[in-house]
């Protein structure tokens, strides 16, 4: 009888991909990542918009360089890296600070929401587009882009009372942004008649309160556990380990899992007063993961979509920038927000990404009829929110005087 020798791992992978193709396209992408941080910090232009605009031109709109297995990497990055960014975001999120800046990052970020989609619902509506597109562009508007605006803090050493509030406004903006877009396309379904407006409505209350009671039952035993193990010892596979575990049990719950990693974080933060290790651990492994996600969504991006953006895109773009503007200053004011923070925050989270995407599928498959104007109309925008939203936020950090030389 003729035993078959065991396989060696290279024979396995390169059933699917050659291995020599796979390492050398990972290491490249690495490489293109170093130097696009290198160069940001030689020019103005933060590293998230240099990886986007590179990984634009090594994908196929451009040069069409990456092979075909990096499309099936990207969502498997995508949640990775949104789970670690979220996590990371829970950590700004403590009592103390809560104490210190929570009315005025409630009401900013509060008011940032409720005036983007009322704004983009009422202009868009008043000027002849039909109800159901403005009511599902209003629901998508208020989405942001955690990644992008951490990790523009992280790469110019932001730090300050204007930081905190932004990254505190982004932690919870996931929250009301979810809930926003329920209502909203609930209330399309129920005009249009078509069924199942309420079924919308709970999902959406799922999606939210299902993220929240996985992140605090993760987050207990977490807070709980770390350092304890092994005291002392570094706590990367045990924080990595249950990051991972909250995002798949996430997805595998139909529940946000950056809402599930933001509240991870916030209840690690505020359990685990003895040592903070754990949010330490994966800032030290959460680039390479960043390298690859904002690469790999740049290769995405199409130039297509720019030439359909057409009037009702630009009028989209600058709704949502004046809203994001107008509803910061107001809920700040009623927040008791000081007037520069009041004066910039609105600029600083203009970046948009894939959540709006996201959103932009789920509206279009709901409502057929109108695909050809909402997802055009999203990607277009998001395009150009990915591109220029990381520089507004550099430039509003530098104009509060948080980014030091």
């Amino acid at each position: 009888m003729i035993v078959n020798p065991p396989r060696s791992s290279s024979a396995i992978v390169s059933d699917t991909y050659p291995i020599a193709e796979v390492l050398i396209t990972l290491g490249g992408l690495f490489l293109i990542g170093l130097s696009a941080d290198l160069l940001g910090r030689l020019t103005a232009l933060p590293r998230v918009t240099l990886l986007l605009v590179s990984g634009f031109l090594i994908g196929p709109a451009v040069f069409d360089w990456l092979p075909p297995f990096t499309e099936k990497l990207f969502p498997i990055l995508t949640d990775i890296a949104l789970a670690m960014v979220g996590f990371l975001l829970g950590q700004k999120l403590t009592l103390p600070a809560l104490r210190k800046f929570g009315r005025s990052i409630i009401m900013l970020s509060i008011g940032e929401t409720v005036a983007t989609s009322l704004l983009v619902f009422s202009v868009l509506s008043l000027f002849g587009v039909p109800i159901v597109v403005a009511l599902l562009l209003a629901g998508i508007a208020p989405a942001t882009a955690p990644a992008a605006t951490m990790d523009v803090v992280t790469e110019s050493k932001a730090h300050g009372k204007f930081t905190d509030t932004l990254l505190g406004i982004v932690a919870i903006d996931d929250a009301w942004g979810l809930l926003i877009f329920s209502v909203f396309l609930a209330i399309a379904q129920a005009t249009t008649g078509t069924s199942g407006a309420v079924d919308v409505l709970l999902v959406g209350a799922w999606e939210i309160s299902g993220a929240i009671l996985l992140g605090v039952l993760l987050g207990l035993p977490m807070a709980y556990i770390t350092g304890r193990i092994l005291p002392g010892e570094p706590t990367q596979a045990e924080a990595l380990g249950i990051i991972l575990l909250g995002a798949g049990l996430a997805v595998w719950l139909d529940v946000s899992y950056i809402l599930a990693s933001i509240v991870l974080g916030i209840t690690v933060a505020n359990f685990a007063q003895h040592h903070n290790r754990p949010f330490h651990e994966i800032e030290g492994i959460e680039w390479p993961f960043l390298i690859l996600f904002f690469l790999l969504a740049g290769a995405s991006l199409e130039l297509d979509a720019l030439a359909q953006v057409g009037v009702l895109g630009t009028a989209y773009i600058f709704l949502r920038v004046t809203g994001r503007i107008l509803g910061t200053r107001l809920g700040g004011w009623i927040g008791g927000a000081d007037p520069q923070t009041r004066r910039w925050i609105g600029l600083a989270l203009l970046p948009q990404a894939g959540v709006a995407i996201g959103m932009a599928l789920l509206a279009s498959q709901r409502f057929p009829d109108y695909k050809h104007i909402v997802l055009p109309t999203i990607l277009a925008s998001t395009v150009i929110f990915e591109l220029v939203g990381p520089v507004m936020t550099r430039y509003a950090l530098q104009r509060m005087g948080e980014i030091s030389d």
